[in-house]
């Protein structure tokens, strides 16, 4: 899994979606999410339009 300090979802519906400090995983099934305090969320890959990282310097 990879590390964002600040994750973006652009969603085919045009709604934003905007998580601090994950850990993520992009494959074909979707986006899976693990939070800061442990929760885990999966966006289906048809959800997902696009998707922007920001990591700390």
């Amino acid at each position: 899994m990879q590390r964002a300090d600040e994750l973006t979802v652009v969603h085919h519906d045009d709604t934003v979606s905007r998580f601090l400090d994950v850990t993520y995983t992009l494959s074909r099934e979707g986006l899976r999410l693990v939070t800061s305090c442990g929760s885990e969320r999966l966006i289906p890959s048809h959800e997902v339009l696009t998707t922007h990282v920001r990591k700390a310097a």
